[in-house]
């Protein structure tokens, strides 16, 4: 696997300190045949601790990339720096929906994230290379992106969240290409059935994985995020579930994503 690593800026606190690093990793996926850039934030600590540092990936949405995040929420670097861990931002296509297309295989997200990046960023940096100090998290798109992997791929992440996430993709099989990725849904139900998180939480168990959802009344996706909390509850499966006012906006997600932060900051100070 070819890399080309460049260095994308500096900020400082307001004290002169050198803080969050902030890099952009191009990577060239096998899987696929083009290069993918992801946006990398290390804590100010990183050039000093000897220890390894705890993954945070975070998805960005439907025709995002691996700039939304950062532009639209330039306070993700402070956050990097209190609470010492890596972020790591990839691009995952406009409508990709971070799963391996059965029909497109210019379409192999799934692949990418949770094998070709982790596998580079473990190599890269100095992480602390096991699931109990990976998390994975998201929006809209990126939130269905999220648990999907996480679930499909409990070995590499040990606890995962969506913000706004489409979490049942079967209602909305005309929007943002899902067809082109999976075909039509009339004709491809079992097909659809399991790429859609609402299908698979049959693999989930009782603390297998650290979960917490969070979606706003006023979100289009709100239903099928409460119905998957039901779902969950159902079967004894242990998760955060937040709901609140907020619409499928930036304003909620910049709100949202301090909660999964102080979420999975816990799940990592846990572990060794």
């Amino acid at each position: 696997m070819k890399l080309k690593l460049f260095f994308f800026f500096f900020v400082c606190h307001s004290f002169g300190l050198i803080a969050s690093q902030v890099e952009t990793l191009e990577i060239e996926s096998a899987s696929m045949n083009k290069t993918i850039k992801n946006i990398v934030i290390l804590p100010d600590s990183y050039t000093d601790q000897k220890t390894g540092f705890s993954v945070l990936y975070l998805l960005h949405g439907a025709y995002g990339n691996h700039l939304d995040w950062l532009s639209k929420v330039p306070e993700i670097k402070k956050y990097s720096d209190d609470y010492n861990m890596i972020i790591v931002c990839p691009d995952g296509g406009a409508t990709s929906w971070y799963f391996d297309s059965p029909i497109d295989s210019s379409m192999k997200y799934e692949t990418y994230i949770s094998s070709e990046l982790v596998k580079t960023i473990d190599k890269k940096y100095n992480t602390k290379p096991k699931k109990d100090h990976r998390a994975i998290t998201g929006l809209s798109m990126g939130g269905h992106g999220a648990l999907y992997l996480a679930i499909k791929h409990q070995d590499i992440w040990g606890a995962a969240g969506s913000m706004s996430g489409g979490l049942d993709i079967r209602p909305f099989s005309k929007n943002w290409d899902i067809h082109k990725r999976l075909g039509q849904y009339k004709s491809n139900k079992k097909i659809w059935n399991k790429h859609t998180v609402a299908g698979l939480t049959h693999l989930l168990s009782d603390n297998s994985m650290k979960l917490i959802i969070d979606c706003g009344y006023g979100d289009f996706f709100f239903e099928v995020n409460k119905r998957l909390h039901e779902n969950l509850c159902k079967n004894n499966i242990e998760h955060d579930y937040i709901e609140r006012p907020g619409k499928h906006d930036w304003d909620y997600w910049s709100n949202a994503i301090q909660y999964q932060l102080l979420f999975f900051n816990d799940f990592f100070k846990l572990r060794k």
